[in-house]
């Protein structure tokens, strides 16, 4: 059976005389993660003999000497995870989501050496600000939930020189360090209820476009109605607020009033949904049926009670711990592949 520690070490710029070479070197030219580097060198913790050979050589190529190796690893031990969420105050502490998340975190490192830095960076913020967050010597690894494609955080998150799992696929990143559910077969299984109770004129309402959750979900969306030789009816991108749902419902009205279904991708969006309906004196799911994503609390107190497909949030948050630390501890990066939950839908009254 063949080492999964042996992948191909990517390739490093050489180190000029004006600099000396750090254990980042040394990890980027072996392909393996800095902590897991620090133990190769130093001996200390569970790293494979092979991947030991490849790190030492690659420290014998750049000339890291074993004395550099003490010293970074003794300063490294920062035993703080970072969780970051580049989302407004506002998302972080109203969506429910987020919430599990936190608490699920929180939970998973209770028993560990690690505490929990939550770190929330807005949209205006600079980007040095995240990336002084992900740096050794202040954090030994990160977990990322909430990543949009747009602006800076992207390469920041390229550049950073700890291991970072992100909660969600990852956009334009080929990273396999990530967690996620299904999200087309999220979007797959509200289409395929709303078609199979009756709904013909099925309408979106997506989270931000530049979101890969949201990318997967609408294309599950859109390609079952197609599948069943149906028109996909109207698609509105909004935050993953009641607030964001509020709004594009009206938007979906004003265009074509003839919708009877709604796929909203957020429980806090579908409530949104429900009261404008409501307020317009459509009744649900009478005149039009509603399906949410997330299956979080909210979904029992909407009035009529919120048909959902599960985003289990809490079980994300400790996979992704769990993926985290085993880096921390040693995990060879090249055999980690991402870990996938299966959806399931939730059927209750709104649809």
């Amino acid at each position: 059976m063949s080492d999964p520690s042996a992948a191909t070490a990517t390739p490093v710029p050489p180190v000029t005389p004006a600099r000396r070479p750090t254990l980042d070197d040394v990890a980027r030219a072996a392909g393996v993660a800095r902590a897991t580097a620090s133990r190769a060198l130093s001996g200390s913790g569970s790293v494979s003999p092979a991947t030991s050979e490849r790190v030492r050589a690659a420290a014998a190529r750049l000339n890291f000497t074993p004395h550099q190796a003490a010293r970074a690893l003794a300063s490294a031990q920062a035993q703080t995870i970072a969780l970051v969420i580049p989302e407004p105050d506002a998302i972080v502490w109203g969506d429910p989501f987020l919430s599990y998340v936190i608490k699920g975190i929180s939970e998973a490192c209770h028993d560990t050496k690690y505490q929990v830095l939550v770190a929330m960076a807005h949209p205006d913020d600079p980007p040095a600000k995240i990336a002084q967050v992900l740096r050794p010597g202040y954090v030994d690894g990160a977990i990322m939930v909430s990543q949009h494609g747009s602006g800076q955080l992207g390469r920041i998150i390229d550049r950073a020189e700890v291991p970072i799992v992100h909660i969600g696929r990852p956009w334009g990143s080929a990273s396999p360090l990530y967690v996620d559910v299904d999200n087309w077969q999220v979007g797959h299984l509200a289409a395929r209820h709303l078609i199979a109770a009756g709904a013909r004129r099925v309408a979106c309402i997506a989270g931000p476009s530049d979101m890969s959750p949201v990318h997967d979900r609408t294309a599950g969306w859109r390609q079952t109605l197609l599948a069943a030789g149906l028109t996909p009816g109207p698609l509105t991108h909004a935050p993953f607020t009641r607030q964001g749902g509020e709004t594009s419902m009206r938007a979906i009205l004003a265009e074509d009033p003839g919708v009877d279904a709604v796929f909203a991708q957020s429980d806090l969006m579908a409530a949104g949904a429900i009261r404008v309906l409501q307020e317009a004196g459509v009744a649900v799911p009478a005149q039009v049926r509603v399906v949410g994503v997330d299956n979080t609390e909210l979904g029992h107190s909407t009035t009529p009670p919120l048909t959902t497909v599960t985003n289990p949030a809490s079980d994300l948050a400790r996979n992704a711990c769990r993926m985290l630390l085993g880096v921390l501890d040693g995990v060879d990066v090249a055999g980690v592949t991402p870990e996938i939950t299966h959806p399931e839908l939730v059927v209750r009254a709104s649809a």
